[in-house]
């Protein structure tokens, strides 16, 4: 039985480490694919370290992203030789994900590659940057246009938000960057950030309506971040919250929303039904392609993930990070 390299996160500590697998070890699925990249993203940091409780069954090989060739193929939509990407579902969650060298779904789950992308900027990408589209398409559902005014990115050097920055730049909108890292200005700015806001100096303000300064906020941060947005939007603007690396509780009021008319979308990227996937993705590798893909990420090989996870959860990542299988 051929022999590959994966991490495995085990019930003992609730972490992951190197292991060696065969074909019969993965989970079942109607399609085989030989990985070539993944994603790392912030769930696989927590999953794979044990500092969140996200696996929902052990022994799970981590990785909620992958893309490569597809090996074999039980289901007709998909034949060996295909490129395709996997992100989200179960996958690296309650059944077998993307950090390994072969990957096996149900058929259901697989998207073909988009025409204008390769392998590689799929998973540069990857659920990080799905999830920033998604965002901004449904920002953009619900009225958001450049002329509406200035939008809000927070947590501004993570992947979702660092990809979300560019793109909203590139469509015209004036990009406003909250971070609290003092030395991301210049990255920031490369972005497309026409104004950097440093975590450490916001006024919050404790009344239940502020100032009112955003028409449109991406905010991956939650907690006490995502309620000081509440209150502060424009009238009838519109928030979508896609993170929680900040907190899970939002301490607001009902004012912004009944005086303002301030929406509050929630972003789930893990279970959006394929024909909306489809077209995140076509419009990912079309006029929501990020131009800062080589600003934003760096690659890794699979035993450099433990160092990866370190870095995102002590807040010193930048980007995006892809494992080269």
């Amino acid at each position: 039985m051929k022999k590959f390299f994966a991490f495995r996160i085990f019930e003992e500590n609730a972490a992951g480490r190197m292991a060696d697998l065969g074909l019969d070890d993965l989970d079942p699925g109607e399609v085989l694919i030989k990985s070539h990249f993944s994603g790392v993203n912030y769930k696989d940091a927590l999953a794979g370290t044990g500092r969140g409780k996200v696996i929902r069954r052990f022994p799970c090989v981590g990785g909620i992203d992958v893309a490569g060739v597809v090996e074999h193929s039980e289901d007709g939509r998909f034949k060996a030789g295909d490129e395709v990407l996997v992100t989200g579902y179960g996958m690296g969650v309650s059944h077998d994900g993307g950090f390994s060298e072969y990957v096996r779904v149900p058929a259901d789950w697989v998207v073909p590659l988009p025409h204008g992308l390769t392998l590689f900027d799929a998973m540069a990408l990857g659920t990080a940057g799905f999830t920033a589209a998604l965002s901004i398409h449904r920002l953009e559902q619900n009225e958001l246009s450049p002329e509406k005014g200035r939008v809000i990115v927070t947590g501004a050097t993570g992947g979702v938000s660092s990809l979300a920055i560019s793109m909203l730049a590139q469509k015209g909108y004036e990009v406003v960057a909250v971070t609290a890292k003092r030395d991301a200005r210049e990255y920031l700015k490369s972005l497309g950030a026409a104004e950097i806001i440093e975590r450490s100096g916001l006024e919050m303000g404790t009344k239940p309506l502020e100032k009112a300064q955003w028409a449109g906020a991406l905010d991956s941060v939650g907690g006490g971040m995502l309620a000081w947005l509440t209150r502060t939007m424009l009238q009838e603007g519109v928030i979508a919250s896609c993170g929680n690396a900040g907190g899970v509780e939002l301490n607001t009021t009902v004012l912004p929303f009944i005086l303002r008319g301030v929406k509050l979308i929630g972003i789930d990227s893990s279970a959006i039904r394929m024909p909306l996937r489809l077209e995140i993705w076509r419009r990912l590798a079309a006029d929501l392609r990020p131009s800062c893909l080589d600003k934003t990420v760096h690659a890794i090989s699979i035993d450099g993930l433990p160092s990866a996870f370190a870095a995102m959860l002590d807040g010193k990542s930048r980007g995006r990070t892809v494992v080269r299988f």
